[in-house]
């Protein structure tokens, strides 16, 4: 039966990509935005709907500040187009005189294979240039239905605490108030350490390369902060851009010199920062974070690769507050983390001190 959930699960995730991929996106910036959403609420006597609506806003204006950063850094390149094509040309006139003398294939061959290829891919470029259209126009599209579950999912997220503990039995409600504040917790210290792990690896990796007189180093710093959010993998696809961008504009002995920036700050990164800034109470090991990343990339994609980290957290404090389900919490975790999440104290407080029961929970509730 277990078995057969499983591949049940993965196979709904898997067709229901469309729905549930932007969903989880914005119960992820829903918990972020919650304490702004209540501080409205409280302090600016704003209706709930109302203080939803700024909510969500100051999230699509923080992102397009982003979007626009990057894309005017990105502008700025095209001005070294030609450069990157002379640097290209005489690469590729290198390689084809090595590849003539190591394997004896003459260079008009090589020019032929070239060709041939090059007429088949010009062959098929409508259907590519369709498909990018698509492909942005669906990206839009997403983004749009993550601001609108963000904006439902502030504006009814009583009622869905209050589903949720229905759902169970009465017993259970006291786990299953517990388990929705852990994760409310865990998840925005996650998202909070990440944003400020991003900030720091950019602002490093800047002025690095500012020093080393990298050109459009603010450029490859950006990337490489916002390519850090995916784990182990980030870091090859930035290492691979700055490569391809310090190839076009500097030499041999610069391009060294910023493949072995990003992997010293890498290497800092993951040794010191991510422990520190990042490092919550729940933990979760190198194991199944490489092993989530992968299963996230195969089952949703790109969006999977992002996702599958707080995922995986949010299993973890399931997995840990549930008896039958300990061992699993055990082994996604670290071996240096073997405690069992304690109650949150602003529970304890709101009960007065006194033993935490259904009735005196679902009281404060209300």
């Amino acid at each position: 039966m277990v078995l057969i959930s499983l591949i049940a699960l993965f196979y709904i995730a898997s067709w229901g990509q469309a729905i549930f991929s932007p969903l989880v996106f914005a119960l992820l910036f829903a918990v972020l935005l919650l304490p702004v959403s209540a501080f409205l609420e409280k302090r600016c006597r704003l209706p709930r709907s109302l203080a939803s609506l700024l909510s969500v806003f100051l999230l699509v204006f923080a992102l397009v500040g982003l979007f626009y950063l990057v894309g005017s850094q990105i502008s700025s390149l095209a001005d070294d187009w030609p450069l990157f094509k002379q640097q290209v040309m005489t690469s590729v006139t290198n390689l084809q005189q090595w590849i003539s003398l190591k394997f004896h294939v003459r260079i008009k061959q090589q020019n032929n294979y070239v060709n041939n290829a090059t007429s088949k891919l010009l062959e098929t470029g409508s259907s590519m240039i369709g498909g990018a259209l698509v492909s942005l126009s669906s990206l839009v599209l997403f983004l749009v239905f993550i601001m609108i579950n963000t904006f439902f999912l502030l504006y009814y997220r009583r009622l869905i605490v209050r589903f949720l503990v229905a759902v169970f039995k009465e017993e259970n409600s006291v786990m299953v108030y517990d388990i929705i504040a852990q994760i409310q917790t865990r998840i925005r210290q996650y998202i909070l350490g990440l944003l400020l792990e991003m900030v720091i690896v950019a602002a490093a990796t800047c002025l690095a390369l500012w020093i080393l007189g990298v050109k459009y180093a603010i450029l490859l710093g950006l990337l490489t902060g916002l390519f850090n959010v995916v784990p182990y993998i980030g870091i090859f696809t930035a290492l691979m851009l700055s490569t391809l961008v310090t190839f076009a504009t500097a030499g041999t002995t610069q391009l060294l010199l910023v493949i072995g920036t990003v992997f010293g700050i890498h290497l800092i990164d993951s040794n010191v920062l991510l422990p520190v800034v990042v490092g919550s109470k729940v933990r979760i090991n190198a194991f199944i974070t490489v092993l989530a990343v992968i299963i996230g990339e195969a089952v949703w994609g790109i969006s999977g690769t992002f996702l599958a980290i707080p995922v995986v957290a949010i299993t973890k404090i399931i997995f840990d507050r549930v008896d039958s389900l300990k061992p699993w919490g055990m082994l996604f975790g670290d071996e240096k983390d073997e405690k069992q999440p304690e109650p949150l104290k602003e529970e304890i407080k709101e009960t007065g001190g006194a033993p935490i029961t259904p009735e005196s929970t679902e009281q404060n509730t209300r």
